[in-house]
């Protein structure tokens, strides 16, 4: 099996949602090792939303289902450079969905970002999805109002936001996407691979 790290490597100068915390490092050098301090966000970088994010009282990271996390995931691409993707044409069955747009080539933030349709979120809650991913900075456009982030969590979906799947072809793939486990938080940068076997 080939394995492709599709995680956007979590550095100083990463992109971050305006207002978020800007991540920086230091590294002491303590003689006989090395011991590095980390300031960021539970959403910087490749990220992990947990349906607390949204929705108070609702599951917290450390709780949400292995089984959404790990698994076959299909990875669809967007065609075009539109910020709202309004159709999730989906066979019945599909349980985890990772959406390549043009996105994944960017390093800096912009607002003009592709997003779900709150159309195609209800789709996707409908469909018994368990995770959705996008290779933006958020599951839902920049001048959205929560609508979309509350009917994905609201129905047990995990959202995973700011994938690199610039290196990856539409299709069928083994994913493993593994949040921290940082109890009672409502997100997690996180480390995500696909699998490949054809």
């Amino acid at each position: 099996m080939v394995y492709h790290d599709v995680t956007r490597p979590l550095k100083e100068g990463i992109a971050v949602y305006p207002g978020d915390i800007v991540p920086s490092f230091r590294q002491e050098d303590r003689g006989r090792y090395l011991l590095s301090d980390l300031r960021l966000s539970t959403h910087s970088g490749t990220h992990i939303d947990a349906p607390s994010h949204y929705i108070r009282g609702a599951m917290t990271i450390d709780m949400i289902p292995i089984e959404n996390l790990v698994g076959e995931c299909t990875v669809v691409s967007v065609p075009g450079k539109e910020s709202v993707i309004g159709t999730c044409d989906l066979r019945p069955g599909t349980e985890r969905v990772l959406f390549r747009t043009w996105y994944s080539g960017e390093d800096t933030f912009r607002d003009d970002y592709p997003g779900l349709s709150r159309q195609c979120a209800a789709t996707l809650a409908g469909l018994g999805i368990r995770c959705v991913g996008i290779d933006s900075p958020s599951i839902e456009p920049y001048d959205g109002d929560g609508t979309v982030h509350r009917t994905l969590l609201g129905h047990g979906i995990t959202v995973i936001e700011f994938l690199d799947l610039s290196a990856v072809e539409p299709g069928k793939y083994w994913m493993v996407a593994l949040p921290l486990r940082l109890e009672g938080l409502d997100g997690s940068p996180c480390r995500v691979f696909l699998g490949d076997t054809r």
